[in-house]
């Protein structure tokens, strides 16, 4: 029997993506950590696991580890919320406000599509 991620992986996936590429957009417009202090590496790192998983939902099943890769995302996935405890830990009162601001803002201008941005052959006809 073919193993299949868990039902609602892709939408989580999208949706944590669209918030992290909306913070990492509006770090730049504000000029915030232009240092990439060792914090902000780590959520890079954490966007890229959920990239690949997004990728990896998109090959052919029976090419995969699904259990394998269903257990690294869930462990990403659950990494985020520290890591941006982490970060906003750097940050001043006022930056984490203007940040909050601009990153509620940059969200609502991304489309759903956003979420594959730098993600190598993307099947838009894949669920």
């Amino acid at each position: 029997m073919e193993q299949q991620a868990p039902l609602g992986m892709r939408e989580v996936l999208e949706m944590c993506r669209l918030k992290l590429l909306a913070l990492f957009r509006s770090l730049d417009r504000l000029h915030l950590a232009q240092e990439l202090p060792p914090e902000l590496r780590v959520l890079f790192e954490l966007d890229a696991d959920l990239a690949e998983a997004l990728w990896a939902l998109d090959q052919p099943m029976g090419h995969l580890d699904v259990r394998a890769m269903t257990r690294d995302t869930i462990a990403s996935l659950g990494a985020i919320p520290e890591a941006l405890t982490a970060f906003f830990a750097l940050l001043s009162a006022s930056e984490q406000t203007q940040l909050a601001r601009t990153v509620n803002a940059v969200r609502a201008s991304l489309a759903a599509s956003d979420a594959y941005l730098q993600i190598p052959g993307r099947d838009p006809a894949a669920t």
